[in-house]
């Protein structure tokens, strides 16, 4: 069962209270160069991604805020450290978000200034806690990082914006431990109702990361634990996106795109499925409506164990058997298979091939 959150609006888009989950990215951009951010975050809009998130590391990033929002085709979060003036300088620019540590930028009244024009612009704050950045006297008390320090650290500042009046509020204790991370969300998610943002910080490269992120963040979201996702990788942030949208898809939780359903291969496969199954994994990946597609190696189980498919292909000797719903339409010659696959997706009013 879903846990029960209270919901929070970035811009237009619901986090908690029962939405769908959000799946949100980073840009890598220097956010300064306006046109190669703006770039960046419509390739991300174009692959799923709901909102967004930049750095603001000084003022001049601060500065190009106005325009970045402006451009935007998605809700915009500024991401600030240590310097509570860039955090009033990107409420000021409009961003639909913040994430912040309370603690570290600059002091309780810094804080309230910023949690009051926060207030008063209806911006979200997220209170973004890290197993690399945890307090000194929590790392003393707890003998190091523990789900327990990183709970802790979350409520303090959590309880520091509610005095001042502030529940608009998301919550992340993110780790690069799988296990601890896990259990931090697990605490935390029985301590307090406001939406949860989740993923394995510093995850590690594509395949690395892709696997880690896929264990953290899959556990707590079969668990009914997590409102927005981010799949944090070394890599292009457009993978961050497709990753985020694999995990939902494979546990149910939302569908968009291509959901390719392929076999390991085996002695019986008599036709190149690896060469074939990629080639339509990437002709497929601008899909954006739901469709499932069956890539199998062998014709006589291959449309039984796929039925569910829309649509697919299973391989023979030099050959393949096209299918729909499980029901044979006609055998094409292997060099053939991809093209008839796409034809036939097209002809059910498909776009994006």
């Amino acid at each position: 069962m879903r846990r029960v959150s209270r919901p929070v609006w970035v811009g237009g888009v619901q986090v908690g209270g029962g939405a769908p989950v959000v799946v949100q990215s980073m840009t890598n951009t220097d956010t300064r160069d306006v046109d190669k951010t703006v770039a960046q975050i419509e390739e991300l809009a174009s692959w799923g991604c709901e909102l967004v998130r930049v750095a603001v590391p000084d003022a001049a990033a601060a500065a190009a805020l106005r325009r970045i929002k402006a451009a935007s085709p998605i809700p915009v979060i500024a991401d600030i450290h240590f310097d509570y003036r860039l955090a009033l300088a990107a409420l000021e620019a409009g961003v639909d978000g913040l994430r912040i540590n309370p603690g570290n930028i600059g002091g309780r009244e810094r804080v309230r200034l910023v949690v009051t024009e926060a207030k008063r612009r209806g911006v979200p704050i997220r209170v973004g806690v890290n197993a690399g950045s945890l307090e000194r006297r929590l790392l003393e008390k707890y003998g190091g990082v523990t789900a327990g320090a990183l709970v802790e650290s979350a409520l303090d500042h959590i309880r520091l914006l509610e005095e001042m009046d502030f529940t608009a509020i998301k919550v992340s204790v993110k780790a690069a431990d799988v296990p601890l991370m896990v259990e931090a969300y697990r605490r935390l998610a029985r301590a307090v109702d406001y939406p949860l943002h989740v993923g394995v910080t510093e995850a590690g490269t594509l395949r690395a990361g892709l696997v880690r992120s896929a264990v953290g963040i899959g556990i707590l979201l079969s668990e009914g634990i997590g409102d927005t996702i981010r799949v944090s990788l070394t890599a292009p942030p457009r993978h961050e996106v497709w990753a985020a949208w694999e995990i939902l898809k494979a546990l149910g939780l939302r569908r968009r795109g291509v959901e390719l359903i392929s076999c390991p291969t085996c002695g019986r496969c008599e036709i190149d499925l690896v060469a074939i199954a990629t080639e339509v994994e990437e002709r497929l990946q601008k899909v954006t409506v739901p469709l499932k597609v069956a890539v199998m190696g062998c014709v006589v189980n291959g449309p039984g164990e796929a039925r569910e498919a829309d649509v697919g292909i299973a391989g023979g000797k030099g050959v393949g058997l096209l299918f729909r719903k499980g029901e044979p339409l006609r055998t094409v010659p292997e060099a053939q298979l991809v093209e008839e696959l796409l034809r036939e997706i097209r002809s059910m009013g498909i776009e994006g091939l």
